[in-house]
């Protein structure tokens, strides 16, 4: 009996292993192939035609209607990490059989320049090959909801550069899973074991082949006066109330997206997304480029309240893109989007010092962040992607304060 179970153990944390690395290697192709293709489209093409407006609303045009075809084909993805969990519970599958219309309408928003992350394509690309192992693999048991859960996981922990996001993110339903008799050790050391791999895979597959994008550059250490402190509620305010615009712009475009017919609606969101990247390309991308200038100082050329225009103009864009069918995530729009808002009310009131820009970024995308989130400590690891551990004095309370307040007003 005993060697039954250990056995069954093993099978169990050997195949973690397997979703782990298949996550990380997943994942490092996933970005290869947006990284080189990102290039030949903005880089390459535009050197051979006329590099102008035109060539950009005809990028995001052709690249809006091929999506409004794949929708109408196969159903609008990539879908919300939300939505991909509450699918599996409900049906207790994914959708695998489409897994390669799934990654191609995942990678098309992220071609053509959409303010949107890779991370909602991760989580349902993972659960598709997760699903697909759990009901074709017979040592794979009939578990996959819970391994999709662990894919994801995984996934997530790569892409934003921290081991413990993906726990803190994907930590709701697991006694739902069919695996609750395992003990919260017994999880932890599958999750320790799938990450190990995934990591593991994804820094080989860098140093073999060259590394793939880098993902946000961090913030340097700076120490806070005490001007900083007696703004920090008044930053924390303002963070709760762009996490609020967030979300009623979120609400307001996926109610306009549900009322135009498919094919239009993308059609005409890739116009716009033409036009207003054209325009301002600050807001074009999903924002880790544009990050690196702002620390930089670079959007020290901006007047601070344009700086905060580059704000709000991203998060309509990236509301835009994600109701009306240019879906992607939201993680890293939102926190350039944030983290600009708080270096354009620092410059307000400090001019162009970095270390009163660095405090109000930290402070005011926490507590935006955490308004839509409603995870603090799953914020508070999401940040420790651009920001030194040092300054969670400053991103946790703050994540807390807007954690509290979304969950009270039960946006």
């Amino acid at each position: 009996m005993k060697r039954n179970e250990l056995r069954n153990e093993l099978r169990f944390l050997l195949f973690c292993a397997l979703i782990g690395a298949t996550a990380g290697v997943v994942f490092w192709l996933f970005l290869f192939a947006m990284q080189q293709g990102t290039w030949l489209v903005w880089n390459v093409l535009p050197q051979e035609v006329a590099s102008s407006m035109w060539y950009s609303v005809a990028v995001c045009g052709v690249g809006g209607l091929l999506l409004g075809l794949l929708h109408r084909r196969f159903g609008d993805y990539p879908e919300p990490m939300a939505d991909v969990f509450a699918r599996i519970k409900r049906t207790g599958t994914y959708p695998y059989k489409n897994i390669l219309a799934i990654i191609l309408m995942a990678l098309i928003p992220l071609l053509i320049g959409s303010s949107v992350g890779p991370e909602a394509a991760m989580v349902g690309i993972m659960a598709a090959l997760c699903c697909w192992a759990g009901e074709n693999l017979r040592f794979a048991g009939a578990e996959s909801a819970y391994y999709s859960k662990i894919g994801a996981s995984v996934g997530l922990s790569v892409m934003f550069r921290s081991p413990l996001f993906g726990v803190f993110e994907v930590e709701e339903g697991d006694e739902e899973s069919g695996l609750g008799e395992l003990s919260r050790s017994g999880k932890a050391v599958a999750y320790c074991v799938a990450a190990g791999a995934g990591f593991g895979c994804f820094s080989l597959l860098s140093r073999l082949f060259g590394g793939v994008a880098s993902g946000f550059p961090s913030y340097e250490v700076v120490q806070g006066s005490w001007l900083d402190v007696l703004l920090f509620v008044p930053y924390v305010a303002f963070g709760v109330a762009f996490g609020l615009f967030f979300l009623a712009g979120e609400h307001g475009f996926d109610w306009l997206g549900n009322k135009l017919p498919t094919i239009a609606c993308e059609l005409g969101a890739g116009i716009v997304l033409g036009v207003v990247t054209a325009l301002l390309p600050a807001v074009r991308f999903s924002g880790e480029t544009q990050i690196e200038v702002l620390m930089g100082g670079g959007f020290g050329l901006y007047a601070p309240l344009a700086v905060v225009g580059v704000a709000f103009a991203k998060v309509l864009l990236t509301n835009m893109c994600t109701g009306l069918g240019l879906r992607g995530g939201h993680f890293f729009p939102l926190i350039f989007a944030s983290a600009c808002f708080g270096t354009g009310l620092s410059e307000l009131l400090f001019g162009g010092d970095v270390a009163h820009a660095t405090i109000a970024a930290a402070v005011v995308a926490a507590a935006t962040l955490a308004t839509t989130m409603k995870k603090p400590f799953a914020v508070a690891m999401l940040l420790m992607l651009c920001f030194p551990a040092r300054m969670l004095g400053w991103i946790v309370p703050a994540a807390a304060v807007g954690a509290w307040v979304s969950q009270k007003i039960k946006l």
